[in-house]
């Protein structure tokens, strides 16, 4: 709109977009990167071994958007014993909760047993890069079997 008055910092705004789809594009891109990688409970190695915490973790330092993020141990199973939602708290440490419809590069958390217990990596919701138990790191549709029905929540970690 020309109405005569002088915009100087409008471009501003434009630049912060394109910063924030350009982290967004890192992130996909690296979580690209981690396909094929096996599984293995509380790995951090892309090509070697990961589980789904993990990976989450390193995708986001690698592409520069969390520092390196120091886990403590967890069983293979801890979601389905405990009340506690020590995954969701973690998350939350790092990413604001959004209503959705998610953006690429932001976490969707999933319902496991007692707990908020699976992250994946929306890659164009509803598709997904996460790692499975059984498959290791892989394309998912949250619209299928898996991962369709159970309560799931977004997060954008880009602020």
């Amino acid at each position: 709109m020309d109405d005569g008055h002088e915009r100087p910092f409008e471009h501003l705004h434009d630049t912060e977009v394109d910063a924030k789809a350009c982290k967004r594009a890192a992130v996909t891109t690296e979580a690209e990167s981690w396909l094929g990688t096996p599984y293995h409970h509380m790995g951090r190695v892309k090509y070697a071994g990961t589980d789904c915490l993990m990976m989450l973790a390193e995708i986001y330092e690698a592409a520069g958007i969390v520092p390196h993020i120091e886990v403590p141990f967890y069983s293979p199973d801890w979601h389905l014993h405990r009340d506690a939602e020590r995954y969701l708290e973690g998350i939350m440490r790092y990413a604001r909760e959004i209503e959705g419809p998610p953006q690429a590069g932001d976490v969707a958390l999933f319902k496991f047993g007692r707990c908020f217990a699976h992250g994946a990596i929306v890659v164009e919701w509803p598709r997904l890069i996460h790692a499975w138990h059984s498959a290791g790191v892989l394309y998912a549709n949250a619209q299928q079997p898996q991962l369709a029905g159970r309560p799931v929540r977004f997060f954008d970690p880009f602020v």
